[in-house]
């Protein structure tokens, strides 16, 4: 007896397969030899054969090297996400929750979404070593991306960003907002006068593999204003739009945006 195939075993009528997205990637102006960094939605893609795995195939097979965010708020005292959660709650409660909360370690789920986390988690991928800014990358230039992330600088001179910036990589937005255009925060390093900083805080695993508590002093990251600087941006400069299966994209150099940014935080910035 012929066994009943499940609807995913299969390619439908509305599914968006690899091939298609390595094609829309190629139509949006990607080159095998780029360097991406990469802000995706699986959801605004649609219904994609294979899921986030696919995805992550078909950047590799697009680009060069392929870079996500791999940021880890749920192991930080001072990240909005924990003090959302820990909003209303008694300080009993509140030292219980931290006491129960996760140790940062190489392989610990990020919480950048599924495109992110199948980058992360794909063969040859490497991870920087940052407890709450990390990032991941897979292909050539995957190791020298990844290493020297500083404890004390989550998105500057010594992160990841600044390589990219260096190496003129391209920022793609795959179906994300400004919003989510890590590239922004490079520039918070950048602007003048000075930018702010404030003290950190988070758990870590320690060389002994015990949890234990670090905090260190970096710029005040700020992106709310995000939106309205990648939206002055696309009038003034030259970002490739197009879809990506359904995903509204768009394709830009990541020195420019970064140059761009930094400009309007000093002009608007107080």
């Amino acid at each position: 007896m012929t066994a009943t195939r499940a609807p995913e075993d299969h390619v439908t009528a509305r599914s968006v397969t690899r091939h298609r997205i390595v094609a829309d990637l190629h139509g949006l102006g990607v080159g095998q030899g780029d360097t991406l960094l990469v802000h995706g939605s699986l959801r605004s893609i649609g219904i994609v054969h294979g899921g986030a795995g696919a995805v992550a195939g078909a950047l590799r097979e697009a680009a060069g090297t392929v870079v996500v965010p791999a940021a880890t708020e749920q192991n930080s005292k001072t990240s909005r996400k924990h003090l959302t959660r820990i909003a209303g709650m008694t300080p009993q409660e509140v030292l219980a929750y931290r006491a129960a909360m996760p140790a940062f370690h190489p392989g610990m789920p990020s919480g950048m979404g599924a495109i992110a986390e199948a980058v992360r988690t794909g063969p040859g991928a490497v991870r920087s070593g940052h407890p709450q800014s990390s990032f991941a990358a897979v292909g050539p230039e995957a190791g020298y991306l990844m290493d020297d992330h500083r404890l004390d600088c989550h998105y500057g001179e010594d992160s990841p960003l600044a390589k990219l910036y260096k190496m003129d990589a391209r920022v793609l937005l795959l179906g994300a907002g400004y919003h989510a255009c890590t590239a922004f925060h490079l520039a918070e390093y950048r602007y003048t006068p000075s930018p702010p900083v404030r003290r950190y805080e988070c758990v870590v695993t320690a060389v002994d593999g015990q949890r234990c508590w670090t905090s260190y002093d970096d710029v005040v990251l700020d992106d709310h204003e995000f939106d309205v600087i990648g939206k002055s941006f696309e009038k003034a400069a030259d970002v490739n739009r197009g879809d990506v299966g359904n995903a509204e994209c768009r394709l830009m150099s990541l020195c420019h945006a970064v140059d761009f940014a930094a400009h309007w935080m000093t002009e608007n910035r107080k």
